[in-house]
């Protein structure tokens, strides 16, 4: 059997809950024992994007918002959702504009990701935004948000503190650190990320 071989068979599904963004998913299965089971899936509408903005000083931009689902304050990049049939490229624009004002010159793929895959099928992509040009924001009305400009080493500071937790945050921003030491950014890029991350003071 290949690594692409689905091991499980599925004897039906039914989605038990459904609104504008996920669904839930009953599967009666067979393990791949041969063993009945059950596999609850949540199934999610949109992909989710986030965007690391860094300017010529090699400064990002942290948003700060109430999770619902996890009943705390969380500190994250700029991010949100792209629709199906959307770019995540430009829905990461426009979530970088609405909760920060920043407008991108610039946009580079940075990392992809699969999000708490045992249990959703959500995906994730992560973008490096330069050449920033400052602007109103326009949060949408189910965020209350706060946003701080701080050097990139601060962020990265705050990720290995264990102050900002989220996993679209964490995962963009050790990669960008990663491709800054290995040298693999754009030149003009390149200069102003290990900049910003010699500089952790707020």
């Amino acid at each position: 059997m290949s690594q692409d071989d689905n091991p499980w068979t599925t004897l039906s599904r039914e989605i038990r809950y459904e609104n504008p963004w996920i669904r839930v998913v009953h599967h009666e299965v067979l393990n791949p024992r041969g063993r009945p089971g059950i596999y609850g899936v949540v199934e999610f509408r949109n992909r989710a994007v986030g965007v690391i903005p860094v300017d010529q000083d090699g400064c990002t931009w942290l948003v700060g918002q109430y999770r619902f689902p996890l009943g705390r304050y969380s500190w994250e990049i700029p991010e949100g959702g792209a629709p199906d049939g959307a770019s995540p490229a430009e829905s990461a624009l426009r979530e970088l504009r609405e909760e920060t004002g920043l407008v991108a010159g610039t946009l580079m793929d940075l990392v992809r990701l699969d999000l708490s895959n045992s249990v959703t099928d959500e995906t994730g992509v992560v973008f490096l935004a330069t050449s920033l040009t400052p602007g109103p924001s326009a949060p949408e009305e189910t965020e209350q948000l706060a946003v701080r400009r701080v050097p990139l080493g601060q962020a990265l500071a705050e990720v290995m503190d264990g102050r900002i937790t989220d996993s679209l945050s964490v995962t963009g921003l050790m990669k960008l650190k990663l491709l800054a030491d290995a040298g693999h950014l754009p030149a003009g890029v390149l200069e102003c990320v290990r900049r910003g991350l010699a500089r952790t003071g707020e």
